[in-house]
């Protein structure tokens, strides 16, 4: 461990004040609190816009719109640029004329919508008018053009148009038909339409408006961005306005199986077919991010074909000559965001370290990484959304497991100011909440760290919401969750506990690594021993009387536990995990995560499938056990949950099922969280707090 992290032995200064006539928080506050993202910054910095999706507190309907701040105005607070009634506003940049562009569904359709800053009676006008949905779009250096993704059938020549080839749906009955070859059949939630793909176009912009649209992807079949979860990071223009970099998936046979990723160049005034920069690499090539001089590509790399959770390297690309060199190799994280700083000298990434996700300056001509402080408090917590200004600041998103996301800037100098405060009033109504770091001894004797999370001014022993991270190669670090909220957890009057155990990112690749066909090995370990060093650390903790949740591998974990862990909890939650390994070998979408995680195909390697499939251990099950599921979940279907419930029926443990018709992997409609919620403090009060 590097000698500038915290030391288990600190407590952070995480406690909020204690106002006049506090209360605990609650699900609902969590669905509605207001849910800020997406910041821009004007070219000349002095404008900055953003997104706030707002909640009804009743119907929990949601709507999104954009504000604006005036740097230079003294005292200026954010004020609304657009937001129209019943419609969204969101994905907010400037051209380089200082004219705000955004995303709106205002006409019936999602289209690139254009208003002037300064002028508050200018209305907006639209330059979009396409069949085909806009998802995102980026505007030229020079503003003369504009690059837009959607889904878009290979046959049409335009953005958007009647495909006569509609893909599965053949007819004449309501079958799908997928034939040979065809790569996936669904993704993540949705059934795929065989021939249609995120596609990029370009238009020019004459007079506001966007016109001779045309594609730049030729004769690829893919999708750029990928999904289901690519977006703008994985698009950029080139200096020169004329050249595009973007990341595409091909579609094929292989696709369930290969975390091939590839950057590509394409000029969009020559009739060349776009270059694939990265060829020779088979793993994953991602996030372009070219030079404000138009020499060098900055991009993120990994090494090992099939393994979607390995190191991203930052790369540098002589676009001269295509040299290439390893800009990070020396340094033991993965970059998740990649940014140039004005002038060229140096990049600013994030990255997972510890339990803090922060931002770095790597320089370019030496490759030495450098932890900048971006916050006020004593941890970073989750630094997100960088944007370099032209006056050397940054302007980036920040979130913590206390507080959810707000802006930021940090000037050239390092002196970092808060610039929004969306839920000031409602956090103001809340009882305080302590974050304590802790770190001790795991499997092999390896560092292991984690958290604790209670209310402040508790009193008495407190039972414990045992909190496992999903993933599995993930963190339950110092970061705000909108679904899994420690916070929400403590505020219920529970000691929450998390342990990054084996697997988790933050550590080191070798770290990430470990839990590789070990499944239920390491990290099991890593738990007890976790959950015993929060007992030790604080006496408040009643380790005796708690309760085990997770989701994703983590509820894998929970079924796991279920039969190896049997008299460690009063009561276990488990959602979308793994119940049955073999099923979910054949079941899943996303083949190439389950086939890495066990070194193989079921079939080539049943061994390692069975060595840790919590199926062969139902008859040790005896733990009250809440199973909750998603009908549109294609990770992890919800057949898995079905299969564990009825175990538990059949054994005659005290069970419930929770089954969301409108859900996938996650719970993101507002009322669906908060029955979500209530179902689950119901269970863990009817067994912790007798």
């Amino acid at each position: 461990m590097r000698n500038h992290l915290l030391s288990s032995a600190i407590a952070l200064a995480a406690v909020l004040s204690t106002p006049a006539l506090a209360r605990p928080m609650t699900e609902v506050d969590l669905a509605t609190m207001k849910r800020v993202a997406a910041p821009a910054a004007s070219p000349d910095g002095r404008w900055v816009a953003f997104q706030i999706t707002e909640t009804e507190a009743e119907s929990y309907k949601r709507s999104t719109g954009l504000w604006l701040l005036d740097r230079k105005a003294k005292g200026a607070v954010p004020v609304r640029v657009a937001d129209t009634p019943g419609k969204n506003e969101t994905s907010p940049a400037f051209g380089p004329d200082g004219a705000l562009y955004f995303l709106s569904d205002a006409s019936g359709s999602d289209q690139l919508w254009r208003i002037a800053v300064g002028d508050s009676g200018a209305p907006a006008t639209q330059v979009t008018s396409e069949k085909a949905d806009v998802a995102g779009f980026k505007l030229s250096p020079d503003g003369r053009r504009l690059l837009v993704w959607g889904d878009v059938p290979r046959e049409c020549t335009s953005f958007g148009c009647d495909a006569k080839e509609k893909g599965a749906l053949v007819g004449p009955g309501s079958g799908r038909h997928y034939k040979d070859g065809v790569g996936f059949v669904r993704h993540w939630d949705q059934w795929e339409t065989p021939g249609t793909h995120s596609r990029p176009f370009v238009f020019d912009l004459v007079d506001g408006k966007a016109t001779a649209g045309r594609a730049v992807d030729g004769s690829l079949i893919g999708d750029t961005p990928s999904k289901p979860f690519g977006g703008g990071e994985e698009l950029a223009w080139g200096a020169d306005s004329r050249t595009i970099f973007f990341t595409l998936r091909k579609a094929d046979r292989d696709e369930p199986t290969s975390t091939n990723l590839d950057i590509y160049q394409a000029k969009v005034d020559a009739r060349i077919a776009p270059i694939n920069l990265t060829e020779a690499n088979k793993a994953t090539d991602t996030l372009p991010t070219p030079s404000p001089d138009g020499k060098w590509l900055a991009y993120a790399a990994m090494a090992r074909p099939g393994y979607e959770s390995d190191r991203q390297v930052l790369m540098l690309r002589n676009l001269e000559n295509g040299e290439t060199r390893k800009l990070t190799d020396a340094w033991d994280r993965s970059v998740a965001s990649i940014a140039w700083a004005p002038g060229g000298k140096a990049l600013y990434v994030t990255a997972q370290e510890v339990l803090d996700h922060p931002v770095f300056r790597v320089d370019v001509a030496t490759g030495k990484v450098e932890r900048l402080k971006a916050s006020n408090a004593a941890t970073e917590g989750n630094i997100g959304d960088v944007t370099p200004l032209a006056d050397g600041g940054l302007l980036y998103s920040r979130n913590s497991i206390l507080l959810p996301t707000d802006l930021y800037l940090r000037d050239a100098k390092g002196k970092v100011t808060q610039i929004t405060d969306a839920n000031a009033a409602i956090l103001a109504e809340l009882d305080p909440v302590k974050v304590e770091r802790m770190q001790f001894a795991g499997a092999n004797g390896d560092t292991v760290w984690g958290q604790i999370i209670k209310p402040a001014d508790a009193t008495g022993k407190l039972p414990v919401a045992f909190l496992v991270h999903g993933g599995p190669q993930g963190s339950f670090g110092d970061s705000w969750s909108t679904r899994w909220n420690p916070r929400l957890f403590a505020q219920q009057g529970y000691g929450a506990v998390t342990v990054d155990f084996h697997g988790s990112t933050g550590y080191g690749q070798a770290f990430t690594d470990s839990i590789n066909k070990d499944w239920g090995g390491k990290p099991l370990e890593d738990l007890k021993l976790g959950l015993v060093a929060a007992g030790q650390k604080d006496a408040q903790l009643d380790i005796g009387n708690a309760c085990a949740l997770g989701a994703s591998y983590g509820g894998y974990m929970v079924n796991w536990i279920a039969g190896q862990w049997t008299d460690g909890f009063k009561c276990l939650v488990q959602h979308d995990g793994v119940f049955d390994a073999r099923a979910m070998a054949y079941e899943t979408e996303e083949l190439w995560f389950d086939e890495w995680e066990h070194g193989g195909p079921y079939f080539a390697v049943p061994q390692e499938y069975e060595k840790w499939n919590p199926v062969h251990h139902v008859d040790k099950w005896q733990t009250p056990m809440l199973v909750i599921t998603g009908e549109k979940d294609f990770r992890i279907p919800y057949t898995q949950g079905l299969a564990a419930f009825t175990a538990l029926q059949r054994r005659g443990v005290p069970s419930e099922l929770l089954v969301f018709p409108d859900e996938n992997h996650w719970v993101l409609k507002g009322a669906n969280s908060v029955q979500w919620h209530r179902t689950v403090f119901d269970w863990m009060k009817r067994y912790l707090k007798k």
